[in-house]
């Protein structure tokens, strides 16, 4: 592959050159070895997504600095020079960006043949992927630089553009209709912080597609394929500890459904962890009915004391009545008075009205909450017990057959642990 120069106006040999070259000639001099007449044919792949592993096709989102489709996202903030949808005042911790672009051709390198090749996705294809990848619940998985998984990282849009028209002009993208777009909220402090000093420049799509691996399903295949298979998902770290002189045997007893079972497991975890009410939020419930209480108890006793001054004034009103040519002043006096104390209990009757509704709404509001809250503790508790028990069979399974599962099943007992959490929760109870 020849010299090609880099954004920054220096040059690097091939792709996966480094760009030190101040000019062309220079390049080339340092590479005098290479006959570019005598270079590999570049093979051009296009990738597809197989009918028996949809629900795989996007499994993640992966926040990298290097992105295969070599389009940097924009993220929504406060900082000038950035580019913003709307005039805010405090971040929004949103980052806008493409998934996946249409015949794009992405490089690849082998090391085990030592070739270079380019991948590429048709629309339909893309279209496809962005589908299944929201239809298996996979919005909220997301990994950093295609390593750990981590969270606070949330897919909240997902479009395809379909014309000139589309929103994406706004963000600064001028990308081929069919592109796969996706909007993201960024609630973890670390990565956001790598976000806006440019550590993290775009995403990269996690997921499995056809390509080897599926062109031998179509053949039986023989040992020394089944091998190499094998020792490039080793190389990869998908397969550890792993004998291969027992492929065949193994490969029979290991079950996707395993992993697809305790993938649902952990999904309905977050969706219950999600779903649970702050504690806060309750506690603030129960002590507004305390709060309404008290009001309508202290309207109540205005209301009672104003009432029996009201009645001594009648009272007084009927005795001074027999002697109006005497009292006519006194008695102009005390009407005066009542009609004062009469305005006061209408007032008082009215407060407590209006803290009696109070009190109905914050005791609906409470108890609304308490019960959301029961019936996920509820969930909690019997998922914690079915994760628990899938977490072991799996790991007795994988022992059994030698297989190293550590990294797999800490991202269940990390989803263990956060059911748990809920499990334990003492929901406030409403006095």
């Amino acid at each position: 592959m020849p010299c090609t120069q880099c954004k920054d106006g220096k040059y690097k040999w091939g792709e996966t050159g480094e760009c030190e070259y101040d000019t062309l000639e220079e390049c080339k001099a340092a590479n005098p070895d290479h006959d570019y007449e005598e270079m590999k044919t570049t093979s051009i792949v296009e990738l597809v997504i197989a009918d028996d592993s949809q629900e795989l096709a996007i499994d993640a989102i992966s926040l990298v600095s290097s992105p295969a489709i070599e389009q940097d996202f924009v993220y929504f903030g406060k900082e000038k020079n950035n580019l913003t949808f709307a005039k805010v005042d405090e971040e929004k911790r949103m980052l806008v960006s493409p998934a996946l672009i249409p015949n794009k051709q992405i490089f690849r390198y082998d090391p085990n043949t030592d070739s270079e090749y380019y991948v590429y996705f048709s629309p339909e294809t893309v279209r496809k992927a962005s589908e299944l990848y929201l239809k298996h619940n996979n919005h909220h998985k997301a990994t950093h630089e295609h390593s750990e998984r981590v969270s606070g990282v949330l897919t909240v849009e997902s479009w395809i553009k379909e014309g000139d028209s589309d929103k994406s002009k706004m963000y600064g993208f001028d990308l081929p209709n069919g592109t796969w777009f996706v909007k993201m909220k960024i609630e973890n402090d670390e990565l956001w912080n790598k976000i806006k000093d440019g550590s993290l420049r775009g995403l990269s799509i996690e997921g499995y597609f056809t390509n080897k691996f599926e062109t031998m399903n179509t053949k039986t295949p023989t040992d020394h394929e089944i091998l190499s298979a094998f020792n490039e998902l080793i190389k990869e770290g998908k397969i550890k500890n792993m004998n291969l002189g027992k492929k065949l045997s193994l490969a029979k007893k290991v079950e996707l459904q395993d992993i697809k079972t305790l993938d649902k497991l952990s999904d309905q975890v977050y969706t219950i962890y999600d779903a649970m009410p702050e504690r806060n939020d309750i506690e603030m419930a129960i002590d507004r009915i305390d709060d309404e209480q008290s009001d309508i108890d202290f309207s109540n006793e205005k209301l009672k004391e104003d009432k029996e001054y009201a009645q001594e004034l009648k009272e007084i009103i009927a005795e001074e009545t027999s002697e109006v040519k005497n009292l006519q002043s006194s008695l102009k006096d005390y009407k005066g008075q009542l009609k004062g104390v009469t305005s006061k209990v209408k007032g008082w009757t009215n407060e407590v009205k209006v803290a009696t509704k109070n009190k109905s709404t914050a005791t609906k509001k409470a108890q609304s909450l308490v019960s959301k809250a029961d019936q996920q503790v509820g969930k909690a508790k019997k998922l914690s017990s079915d994760l628990q028990k899938a977490i072991s069979d799996f790991e007795s399974a994988a022992k059994s057959l030698g297989v190293n599962v550590s990294s797999k099943v800490g991202e269940y007992k990390n989803a263990l642990g956060d059911i748990k959490e809920v499990a334990s929760f003492k929901v406030p109870k409403i006095k």
